[in-house]
């Protein structure tokens, strides 16, 4: 029956995804991280308050929000920060290495969840054909596809009946007027598709790529439907500084606990805004 779980089913999910492990902007180990060929890349204050975040996160919210109960992680996508755009703000530009400190940095907190799953992001961060992300998934152990791999471009969880759709991509907006266009547009193209093929409809879609966390909800024949997105964990880049109608915009970090309780679905969300540069006294 939809909105119930059996003693062995989980009922949490938890959902991140851009971390950028590898950028200068992104998290990073607060002892450090040893690079090839022996050099060290010790971490900025930036970076030390995104780990105090990273751990308030895991060590207070995550229990908080899934009641102490078990939860799978579901990491949307863009976990390295690549080689790309002839960017300057990357610690090295060996993907190898940025692999392996996201692998440092994320071991201990799958090892708190039951399952690890793992989408694919953007080629120009992950590699052309996600090679970078599949080794990171690998690593740690992240649930095979139909294909063996370790990393899929779409996931579909079943939560008490409920089906939940992940990818990464979403459109983007710069206007604050049009954020949640691509929401809804998605929600209704939910609708389109299932319907066509007469599969039951999605109870929530989930989307990253945005770095900012919006969500939309709406009554439907079969109940809630939810679409949200959900934050980072990279500070502002070079880039948001010159796209107009982006420079204002400050990075929205953090993410979300997906629960299934009283046969409800219902997300959580851990969002933390840095505040701007302060203004300088003339």
């Amino acid at each position: 029956m939809a909105g119930r779980l059996s003693d062995d089913r989980v009922p949490n999910i938890v959902a991140i995804g851009d971390t950028h492990f590898g950028c200068k902007l992104a998290l990073c180990p607060r002892e450090g991280f040893s690079l090839d060929e022996g050099g060290t890349y010790n971490p900025s204050l930036w970076q030390q308050v995104l780990c105090d975040w990273w751990d308030e996160f895991w060590d207070d919210f995550v229990p908080t929000a899934t009641r102490g109960e078990p939860f799978v992680l579901v990491h949307v996508g863009d976990g390295i920060d690549g080689d790309h755009h002839d960017t300057s703000t990357i610690f090295t530009r060996n993907p190898h290495d940025q692999v392996l400190m996201a692998a440092q940095m994320m071991r201990p907190v799958v090892a708190r969840a039951r399952k690890l799953f793992w989408i694919r992001g953007t080629g120009v961060h992950i590699g052309k054909s996600a090679e970078h992300e599949e080794s990171l998934a690998q690593m740690l152990g992240a649930v095979r596809n139909d294909d063996g791999r370790h990393t899929r471009q779409e996931l579909t969880l079943d939560l008490g009946g409920r089906r939940i759709n992940f990818m990464h991509h979403i459109g983007t907006s710069s206007s604050p007027f049009a954020q949640s266009g691509a929401l809804q547009r998605l929600a209704v193209r939910s609708y389109v598709e299932t319907g066509r093929r007469g599969d039951q409809p999605y109870a929530m879609i989930v989307r990253g790529h945005r770095h900012q966390h919006s969500a939309i909800t709406e009554e439907a024949a079969h109940g809630k439907v939810t679409v949200v997105t959900t934050p980072a964990w990279q500070g502002k880049t070079p880039y948001v500084y010159s796209r107009d109608g982006l420079q204002m915009t400050q990075p929205e970090i953090g993410g979300i606990v997906i629960r299934l309780a009283d046969d409800e679905l219902f997300t959580r969300a851990f969002v933390r805004r840095p505040d701007p540069p302060k203004a300088v006294a003339i």
